[in-house]
């Protein structure tokens, strides 16, 4: 019985210990200088266009024509 109880509380110890832990490496964390140069690259990206400025026009194939007997 007192085994019973010891492995009990050492369990509801572990876990009291285990959901306590909330600490996180400093490179999870976003810092501030981060992001500032995150947006001012993004707002720089944003700024330009992916297609060139004087883009051919495509024509379509024209189709087979379709021979008689």
């Amino acid at each position: 019985m007192k085994r019973c109880l010891m492995i009990g509380i050492a369990l509801a110890a572990f876990c009291g210990a285990s959901t306590l832990a909330y600490a996180r490496p400093p490179t999870v964390v976003n810092s501030p200088g981060y992001d500032r140069r995150l947006q001012e690259s993004r707002s720089a990206l944003s700024g330009t266009s992916t297609a060139p400025p004087n883009a051919p026009v495509i024509k379509p194939k024209p189709g087979k024509k379709k021979r008689t007997n």
